[in-house]
């Protein structure tokens, strides 16, 4: 099985500018905006008020198996893309052998909502109201569990919390489990909710912008903090080709690494985020002149953006000539779904021959000296795209995918 590569089969997106591969491409390419006024509580006591929230999500409608009111609202968002995505690879559980259907999710927060719910009821001494399903809702693991009891998959499931790169993190873990032969289907990818918890943190930080996400502009003021689920279906690539599967594209490899530096700031040097870069490359077979697109992990904070341009420039030269956008400028950041996320766009960019713009671009940043294709999407064929994550901790996780040959 050495020369077996595997497959992306499928993609399931709930976001902030639409549920569905379909809306969301279209929306990304059009530059469409998800950022409004925080509606899921009040933020009048925040110097900050606009979020990137998922409106109009109804859970009753995609989950299957599964009561709505006894399952998180962030499980509820994966088991939506979960749906999507075997949809998309036009798979039927009746065919498939489920004791073989793996499940590997990324999160930052797990379910956030249910220790808020906790709170609210502990200062208003009503913890007798909490009920049974708190356990049952609350552990970060249960989200990747309640994707497969949705689905019927009896797998191995895991659930990979390496915060802002955990969607990375599980689409390499489902390749190993891929290749290695332990599952011959697998649904990777993320998903968080959007919460106080999450809000107050980074607004303390001072990392919430007041108004747009402006990656790798000069006057960029943070980012927004977001919520989705990004799903891809993963197959060996012999099997996928077997059955007929329309195949969006290749994953050429995976490097993974961390700072060892700091709990929440990035290595001052960059050094983290290039040796993942230069381990997926090596992973690949590739070398940076290889790479048609980068897609940045791109938060719009002032640290962020001059640090992964340092690591870009490391691995790609002083003056990159390699596009490297950033979609948290129309999504916002989804937290431990946004890898996933830009992992499928990295597949819909390499299948549709565009890449999606850096919105909210003003003035250019000379600690920034990238390509960000700003503010309208490029029609330009991409063979191979690099996908980077970075996250608290040091986490860092590159994925390289390329057109399916």
């Amino acid at each position: 099985m050495a020369s077996e590569t595997v497959a992306i089969t499928g993609i399931g997106l709930v976001t902030p500018i639409g549920v569905g591969k379909e809306d969301v491409w279209t929306g990304l390419l059009a530059g469409k905006s998800g950022f409004a006024p925080v509606q899921s509580f009040d933020t009048s006591r925040y110097n900050v008020s606009v979020g990137a929230e998922v409106r109009g999500f109804e859970p009753a409608a995609s989950l299957r198996r599964l009561d709505p009111s006894r399952v998180g609202r962030a499980s509820q968002l994966a088991i939506a893309g979960a749906w999507l995505a075997l949809a998309d690879a036009g798979l039927s559980l009746d065919t498939l052998d489920k004791d073989r259907a793996a499940v590997a999710m990324g999160t930052t927060s797990g379910e956030p909502r249910e220790v808020e719910r906790y709170n609210d009821l502990l200062l208003g001494n009503a913890l007798g109201e909490l009920g049974a399903e708190f356990s049952e809702r609350y552990p970060c693991h249960r989200i990747a569990a309640q994707v497969a009891e949705d689905l019927g998959f009896s797998g191995p499931t895991m659930m990979l919390p390496t915060a802002c790169a955990a969607g990375n993190y599980a689409i390499a873990h489902a390749c190993d489990l891929l290749l290695a032969g332990r599952a011959d289907v697998a649904l990777a990818g993320g998903a968080d909710a959007f919460s106080r918890i999450t809000y107050t943190g980074f607004a303390k930080l001072g990392a919430i912008a007041p108004d747009l996400c402006r990656p790798f502009d000069k006057g960029r003021q943070g980012m927004i903090p977001g919520e989705g689920a990004g799903i891809l279906v993963l197959e060996r690539m012999s099997e996928a080709r077997k059955r007929g599967a329309r195949i969006y594209a290749q994953v050429a490899g995976y490097g993974l690494s961390c700072d060892a530096h700091h709990m929440t700031a990035a290595h001052p040097e960059g050094l983290g985020p290039a040796r993942a870069m230069e381990r997926a490359l090596r992973a690949s077979g590739l070398t940076p002149e290889d790479i048609d697109y980068v897609s940045a992990h791109g938060t719009g904070t002032p640290t962020n953006d001059k640090l992964e341009t340092l690591a870009v420039q490391r691995v790609f030269g002083a003056k990159p000539k390699v596009p490297v956008t950033s979609i948290k400028s129309m999504l916002g950041h989804t937290m431990g779904a946004a890898s996933a996320i830009e992992a499928a766009v990295c597949a819909l960019a390499i299948i549709d021959g565009a890449i999606p713009p850096t919105m909210n671009f003003r003035e250019a940043d000379p600690d920034c000296d990238l390509d960000c294709v700003p503010n309208e999407a490029r029609q330009t064929r991409v063979d191979v795209a690099m996908n980077n994550a970075y996250a608290f901790g040091g986490n860092n996780a590159s994925v390289i995918l390329r057109r399916a040959s």
